[in-house]
């Protein structure tokens, strides 16, 4: 009978672990969370717990199953998905990380990048991986943990080590370290790994100077991961479907098609443009990834990732205190008309695609005496509206030199997606149809679809594409002229805090 199957979602995202118990219709039967604590040992620099990440996921699992008055063996499989290219090493024997996780919002790396790309490495990069050479990615952070943590190369090189993103690291300690492996889309985002041959790259493990014997197996999106340990649960439950949040909410979103795409706002802010089996070569500073692979065969993706969405929120609340909850923006970016020439460019991270300036620094610019609470809180918001914009014009000329994909609809999710004055905004900014699912926590959804294509809860992706409901359509309203003042008005502002042309 529908609902007497279960499928439990893990979600580690960069601010919280939770669990989401789905049944076999694609619902959320129970929820539970906890906060992520933050460490940032130095400006530019963030750090997680990886032992905190681990025992946290495993509570909310409990709590999740205990909410929903769900048994062990009702769970046809557990879905994993997680903040990406954040890195975790580890010892082999005692399953200890080395140094706290490093975060994928951490710059520390910058001058190793800046060095590859001076050295002519980032041309064989970007056509092995897709990726543009930049801290954001796993590799150079490796790289870091093994110079500079006592003992971490020799440690290493003789094969005591394993290395993960934090889809790996949770599997390691939900199998007991019985397995070891990623899927194809975590392995994408590593700067590892060869999204054409689908295989770990010799070449660039060489030039990270990175022992391949720290890397995990690299399996489908959905398929046999395992089975947790007997005493986690009360028995053995089947770990099978496993991607990285962004791709997860790809496959949330039923974007199963070419040119279906989808922009996800939590922390930061991705966008993700499905291209089917072609690899596309972006000429416009995006990403070239992979979307999912499923049954051996790889689909592409474009992607555009803003380091700085939700977070611009977090720090008006707990940086300045403008706020006492991120809710809170909606009704004051609805109480004035406009930011009165207020724009702010949140790069507290550096900026992302398309500008990749790992210096840049954020600002709030055009501050005049009458600015007030308001105005600075709707900048915030709007600034996340102009970064998708800079992506989706990027993708766009991507995509028109490669095929016919029309951007006529985004489908939104995300924590941020809620705020209706937001998503409004967000399609007069873009001039694009903004389409808002029943279901906004997409990304513990696809992690729950892909765990039931591998347990046969879902036969396949067309059963999942009915799943999807819509909302809320928000349509462009704004008139040309104002939209491009508008936009003129950001780039400006970005070129303000830029450190590369």
């Amino acid at each position: 009978m529908p609902g007497d199957t279960f499928i439990l979602a893990l979600d580690q995202g960069t601010t919280s672990s939770r669990a989401i118990l789905f049944d076999d219709q694609g619902a959320a039967r129970a929820t539970a969370q906890r906060e992520l604590p933050q460490i940032f040992p130095s400006p530019g620099l963030v750090e997680h717990d990886g032992e905190r990440i681990w025992q946290d996921t495993l509570a909310t699992a409990r709590e999740a199953l205990e909410r929903g008055g769900v048994r062990p063996g009702q769970i046809a499989g557990i879905g994993i998905t997680n903040q990406r290219e954040t890195t975790v090493i580890w010892h082999r024997d005692t399953g200890v990380p080395i140094h706290n996780a490093i975060v994928w919002q951490d710059r520390r790396t910058n001058d190793h990048c800046e060095h590859l790309r001076r050295d002519g490495h980032d041309t064989l990069i970007q056509a092995r991986t897709g990726l543009i050479v930049d801290p954001y990615f796993s590799a150079t952070k490796i790289a870091w943990l093994l110079d500079n943590v006592d003992g971490a190369r020799e440690a290493a090189e003789a094969g005591r080590l394993a290395f993960g993103t934090i889809d790996s690291w949770l599997l390691w300690n939900l199998t007991d370290g019985a397995h070891h492996a990623t899927d194809a889309t975590n392995a994408a985002r590593t700067m590892l790994f060869d999204i054409h041959r689908q295989c770990w790259d010799e070449d660039l493990c060489q030039l990270f100077a990175i022992p391949m014997s720290l890397l995990a197996e690299v399996r489908d999106c959905a398929a046999d991961f395992g089975h947790t340990r007997s005493d986690l649960f009360g028995a053995p439950i089947a770990i099978a479907g496993m991607a990285g949040d962004q791709q997860a909410a790809t496959v949330g979103q039923a974007c199963f098609r070419p040119g279906m795409i989808k922009s996800t706002y939590g922390t930061g802010c991705f966008v993700m443009l499905n291209t089917g089996a072609e690899a596309i070569t972006s000429q416009n500073r995006m990403l070239t990834t992979v979307a999912y692979r499923l049954a051996g065969q790889t689909t592409y993706a474009l992607e555009g990732s803003i380091f700085v969405a939700g977070a611009a929120m977090q720090w008006l609340r707990d940086g300045l205190k403008l706020i006492d909850a991120a809710p809170d923006s909606e009704a004051l970016a609805h109480s004035v008309p406009s930011t009165d020439g207020v724009i702010m460019v949140p790069a507290f991270t550096g900026l992302g695609a398309p500008y990749w300036d790992a210096e840049a620094r954020g600002a709030i610019l055009g501050l005049t005496r009458d600015s007030g609470i308001a105005q600075i809180v709707r900048a915030g918001l709007e600034a996340v509206c102009y970064q998708t914009r800079d992506l989706l014009l990027a993708m766009q000329r991507d995509a028109s030199a490669s095929r016919d994909l029309s951007l006529d609809v985004l489908r939104v999710d995300g924590g941020m997606v809620g705020n209706d004055w937001l998503m409004q905004f967000l399609a007069d900014i873009l001039d694009v149809a903004v389409d808002r699912p029943v279901v906004t926590e997409t990304t513990a959804l696809g992690a729950a679809y892909l765990a039931g294509l591998q347990q046969s809860v879902f036969p396949s992706t067309e059963v999942i594409g009915k799943h999807w409901r819509r909302e809320a359509n928000f349509v462009p309203r704004m008139a040309a002229g104002e939209r491009d003042r508008l936009y003129a008005a950001w780039l400006a502002a970005v070129a303000r805090v830029r450190t590369v042309a």
